[in-house]
């Protein structure tokens, strides 16, 4: 396995959208098992490939709730739920910094492995909100964006201020 260069905000691949993966096999694996590597040493619980500079749409979790690393290929939200839940939030592209983020409580979801099954599966709590949170930046939408302007502004001065 090979850590990867994680990419920091403002990085240009962090906002652009991932292409949809049609190639299966070793070399998807080899990937999935590189981010896997450079996630645990950011360290951090989930990570896209964009988060490497690689448009692909590949996240990994590494979560007690799903038991363990997981990688899904593809996903989408295909339902989220009423209910609302206030997480914690922060990414391995912008390390140190961290706020409160609402999201549906509740999602399923559709992926498909790293062989190109078509899974779909249903996550709560923090496995929900990881996944969106994910699935967001998969699709060009760094969790920051989730903020009031306020809240962004004030958190990205800080972001400046540890840069420097």
């Amino acid at each position: 396995m090979t850590r990867l260069t994680i990419r920091r905000y403002p990085d240009p691949a962090l906002k652009t959208p991932a292409e949809a993966v049609s190639q299966f096999g070793p070399d998807l694996a080899t990937l999935a098992d590189d981010l896997y590597e450079t996630m645990k040493a950011a360290p951090g619980v989930g990570i896209t490939a964009p988060h490497c500079a690689v448009l692909l749409r590949l996240t990994v979790l590494d979560l007690p709730e799903i038991g363990g690393r997981r990688d899904y290929v593809n996903p989408e939200i295909l339902w989220a739920s009423d209910a609302m839940f206030t997480h914690t939030e922060g990414s391995v592209s912008m390390p140190g910094i961290t706020d409160e983020v609402t999201r549906p409580a509740a999602v399923r979801i559709r992926h498909q492995t790293l062989d190109g099954t078509v899974v779909e599966e249903q996550m709560e709590g923090f496995a929900a909100i990881c996944m969106q949170h994910e699935i967001d930046q998969l699709d060009g939408i760094f969790w920051i964006m989730k903020l009031s302007r306020l809240k962004r502004e004030r958190l990205l001065k800080k972001w400046d201020k540890q840069a420097r």
